[in-house]
C-alpha cells in the first residue's frame, strides 16, 4: 500500500500518542518546509488524506457528521495502521539526488 508523506506524517504522531491526536498537530508537517502551500490549500490537503486514511481502515476519525459534510476534530490510530506504520518506518529512505 502506497502512503503519501503526509499521511506518514499522521500516522507517526497517531504511533507516538496513546490518545486521540488533534488535527492541528497534522499541520505541523508544514513546519520547516522549503515551500509552504497556502493556508487554506494546507487544511485541504490534511482533510483529504485524513479522510482516505479513514476509508482504508488505517484511522478511525473523531468530529461531526452532518448531511453534507464531516468535521474531523481527532484521529486516533487502528491496529491496522499501527502495523502499517511501524512496518513503513522501518524501512530504509530514499536518498533525493
Amino acid at each position: 500500500m502506497v502512503i503519501s508523506p503526509l499521511q506518514r506524517y499522521i500516522l507517526r504522531a497517531g504511533l507516538t500518542s496513546r490518545h486521540a491526536v488533534p488535527r492541528s498537530v497534522c499541520l505541523g508537517f508544514y513546519r520547516g518546509r522549503t515551500k509552504v502551500p497556502r493556508p487554506k490549500d494546507q487544511v485541504d490537503a490534511v482533510t483529504k488524506s485524513i479522510e482516505r486514511l479513514i476509508t482504508r481502515g488505517l484511522v478511525v476519525g473523531y468530529g461531526e457528521k452532518t448531511a453534507e459534510r464531516l468535521f474531523i476534530t481527532s484521529i486516533k490510530i487502528t491496529p491496522a495502521g499501527r502495523r502499517l506504520a511501524r512496518a513503513s518506518f522501518g524501512r530504509q529512505q530514499k536518498l533525493h539526488l
